[in-house]
C-alpha cells in the first residue's frame, strides 16, 4: 500500500509517497481503507522536528489521526464492527486499566497518547476505537471531527458555559478555533474572535462568530474586547502572551481552558488577579469517545456542518501542509487517499 510518510523532519518537503506492506489485523484490531484522514498542527510539528514524541530515528513515520473509511477485516475477538461498516476513529490511546480508564474521564489516562498512521491507503486501529457512521454521515465529513471538533467540545464542557454566557476565543480561524465557534453557536453563547485576517473573519462571521476583532497584539485585544463585554470564559489554543490576556479579560468568576500552545508554553499571569478574581485556568487535552459520538450525532441531525477548507490526494499530503504552515486554510485540510 502507498503511505505519504515523514521520511525527513524538515517541513513539507520532508513527505514522501512510498510503498509499505499492507496490515493485517490483531486480536481486537481492524483494517480500515482510509477514505479520508484530516490533518492538525500536531502533524505539522512532528513534521517541522518541533515534537518530543518523534526525532530522526522514528523514520519513515506516517502520521495522521482522523481516520475516517469502511472496515477491510477484523480479528479475533472483535464484535463492535465488522467488514463494510463505515466508521470514524477516535484517535485516543489509553492503558485501559486505570482509575480513569474505568470511570472517566478516559483522556485523563497517565498513560493518554494519540495514533498515528491515518496518511496512509489502509489503517490498522483498535476495533474498540471505532464509531459506526450513521449512512447520513460521509466519510470525508467525519474525518474532520476528531482532533478539531472533539478538542473544542471538551474545551466548552470544561468551561462549564451555560446560555448567554459570552466566550472569548483568541486565533479563532484554526480548526479548533472554528470549532468553538460552530459549537458555541449551538449552545446558545455569544462569541469573541479574533485573528490578523479580515478576509477569514469574514468567514467566520458567517459561520456565526459574533464579534470579530481583527489584530494579534495582546494589548490592543485587551482594549477591544473589553469595549464589547467581559467575558465569562476564555477558549484559548495558543497559549504564550494569550494566556495573560484571557486572565486578564475573564470576569470574576470566569474560567479558561487552554488546550494549545501554538503562541508559546511560556506565559506570564497576574497571580493577585487570578485569586482576588476567583479566575480558573483549565487545562484540557482532546476529548472522549463519547463525545466523538454526540459529535457525530450532531452531524447527522444536520445541527453541525464541520468546516473543511480542501481535500487533497495522497500524493498532496505535502501540499496539505504546506497550506497549514502558511495559515492559508480556515476550517479542515483533508486527505483522500
Amino acid at each position: 500500500m502507498h503511505v505519504a510518510a515523514f521520511t525527513e523532519l524538515t517541513g513539507p518537503n520532508g513527505v514522501t509517497i512510498i510503498e509499505q506492506p499492507a496490515p493485517d489485523p490483531g486480536p481486537e484490531e481492524a483494517i480500515i481503507d482510509v477514505e479520508a484522514c484530516a490533518i492538525n498542527r500536531h502533524d505539522l510539528w512532528i513534521l517541522e522536528g518541533d515534537s518530543v514524541m518523534i526525532d530522526s530515528d522514528d523514520l519513515p513515520f506516517v502520521s495522521g489521526l482522523d481516520v475516517a473509511g469502511t472496515v477491510q477485516a477484523v480479528g479475533p475477538g472483535v464484535t463492535a464492527v465488522e467488514p463494510g461498516d463505515a466508521v470514524v476513529l477516535c484517535p485516543n490511546k489509553t492503558c485501559g486499566t486505570c482509575r480513569f480508564c474505568r470511570e472517566g474521564p478516559e483522556n485523563h489516562c497517565a498513560s493518554y497518547s494519540l495514533y498515528h498512521g491515518g496518511l496512509a491507503e489502509q489503517a490498522r486501529v483498535r476495533a474498540d476505537r471505532l464509531v459506526v457512521l450513521p449512512p447520513s454521515v460521509e466519510t470525508t465529513t467525519a474525518a474532520a471531527l476528531p482532533t478539531a471538533y472533539m478538542t473544542a467540545y471538551h474545551m466548552l464542557e470544561r468551561a462549564n458555559v451555560s446560555p448567554t454566557d459570552t466566550v472569548f476565543i483568541p486565533g479563532v480561524t484554526g480548526g479548533v478555533g472554528v470549532a468553538c465557534v460552530q459549537l458555541a453557536k449551538i449552545l446558545g453563547l455569544e462569541t469573541i474572535g479574533t485573528s490578523s485576517s479580515a478576509a477569514k473573519l469574514d468567514r467566520l462571521e458567517a459561520l456565526g462568530l459574533d464579534h470579530a476583532i481583527r489584530g494579534t497584539d495582546p494589548a490592543t485585544l485587551r482594549r477591544a474586547v473589553q469595549e464589547i463585554t467581559t467575558p465569562d470564559a476564555v477558549l484559548n489554543h495558543l497559549g504564550g502572551a494569550y494566556t495573560e490576556l484571557g486572565v486578564d479579560l475573564l470576569s470574576r468568576g470566569g474560567r479558561m481552558v487552554i488546550c494549545g500552545r501554538t503562541a508559546g508554553s511560556r506565559s506570564e499571569i497576574s497571580v493577585p488577579d487570578l485569586f482576588l478574581g476567583h479566575k480558573r485556568i483549565i487545562g484540557s487535552t482532546m476529548g472522549t469517545q463519547t463525545e466523538l459520538e454526540r459529535l457525530v450525532s450532531l452531524v447527522e441531525r444536520e445541527t453541525l456542518h464541520p468546516e473543511i477548507e480542501a481535500f487533497y490526494s495522497l500524493e498532496e499530503t505535502a501540499l496539505a501542509f504546506t497550506t497549514m504552515q502558511n495559515r492559508e486554510n480556515v476550517g479542515k485540510l483533508v486527505v483522500t487517499p
